[in-house]
């Protein structure tokens, strides 16, 4: 039993069963037994890996993307280059040195962090020497200037709550205590308004999750673009319309009981995209594949490129990740990318409005 397993059964004990929501947000955010707080999320020395540390190119091709949009837009100078969830600070470095040669480009951007944890603070800050970077804890915090934005893999480490239809209504998923252990259970039924849209498209028995904090930031981020200009690209696991069991828990790389081990394994949940672009709206644009955009963005020909100068294991294992990224049997569909822009405004490159 985990510290924070022993925690959660006195605590259910004491007031009852938790929404799996306020089990998730335990989990992984605990100031003293979190996972963020105390484990290794990313790589494989930790517990999963994340594009932009399967290869270089996932970067890249963002930055360059983000790049180019920025030029379309006029150069517009100050601006807030940004990343919501930016784990060890990979993404952000392979982005600028991507960007390197775009002129006026680092001038421009103002870099700034949106990330909670301390201990990834540090990470981030090692990664990114050399460069000044301003760390914020939540997207409110950011200035009123043009955004520029990338949240890859964050809005699947949200909490989420689960809810199983009934005649009746409702029944959220909860967690107990069941033989001096934590276990799932389900409320009594009940309507829930949140959920009175997905009456049409479920039937009894059918789950659906919701991730009450996902649609603030997504407002908030489409707020700034629409009112000073810029874009935002967030690629996730998930789906149009959440439907079914998605919570999982991965340890080692390998998946576990989301119950056994709180606050030793990550948490996550697939997104649901239709509910981000309805918090976005109007500024959200196409909902593709990660394998589409990437390939539209120049995937192969730069991979192409970075094969040239390797041999052996190295040409090996780079053509593997870029299988990875872009493969419909991996990555490629299960990974998917919404694009967030102005109102009339074309929509940044690799996307074509209007394609759900």
């Amino acid at each position: 039993m985990t510290p924070l397993e022993d925690l959660l059964i006195r605590r259910i004990a004491l007031s009852g069963p938790i929404t799996l929501a306020d089990y998730m947000a335990e989990c992984l955010l605990h100031p003293e037994h979190g996972y963020y707080t105390t484990g290794t999320p990313f790589g494989a020395a930790g517990d999963f890996t994340t594009a932009p540390e399967i290869s270089q190119m996932f970067g890249e091709l963002l930055g360059l993307c983000l790049a180019q949009y920025w030029l379309d837009l006029g150069c517009p100078a100050p601006f807030t280059l940004a990343e919501i969830g930016p784990g060890r600070g990979t993404l952000m470095a392979d982005l600028l040195r991507a960007t390197r040669a775009v002129s006026g480009f680092h001038q421009a951007a103002r870099i700034t962090l949106i990330e909670a944890s301390p201990r990834l603070r540090d990470q981030q800050r090692s990664t990114l020497a050399g460069y000044q970077v301003e760390w914020l804890g939540d997207i409110g915090g950011l200035p009123d200037t043009p955004l520029f934005l990338i949240a890859n893999e964050f809005f699947d480490a949200l909490p989420i709550r689960q809810f199983c239809r009934d005649a009746a209504g409702w029944r959220e998923t909860v967690v107990t205590v069941q033989d001096g252990r934590l276990g799932f259970a389900r409320s009594d039924a009940a309507p829930i308004a949140a959920l009175d849209h997905r009456l049409d498209d479920t039937t009894a028995g059918e789950i659906v999750e919701l991730c009450p904090a996902a649609a603030p930031i997504v407002a908030e981020a489409a707020r700034r673009i629409a009112r000073h200009g810029g874009a935002a690209l967030i690629l996730d696991y998930g789906g149009w319309q959440s439907r079914g069991d998605t919570v999982q828990a991965l340890r080692a790389h390998q998946f576990v009981s989301p119950l056994a081990e709180p606050g030793l394994a990550d948490l996550t949940a697939h997104v649901d995209f239709a509910a981000l672009a309805t918090a976005a709206h109007p500024c959200a644009t196409a909902f593709i594949p990660q394998g589409t955009l990437l390939l539209r963005l120049g995937i192969a020909q730069r991979s192409a490129a970075l094969a040239r100068n390797l041999h052996g294991a190295a040409l090996e294992n780079h053509l593997a990740a870029t299988r990875r990224l872009t493969d419909p049997a991996e990555m490629g569909t299960l990974f998917k990318a919404l694009a967030l822009h102005p109102p009339g405004t074309p929509a940044p490159p690799g996307f074509a409005p209007g394609q759900t």
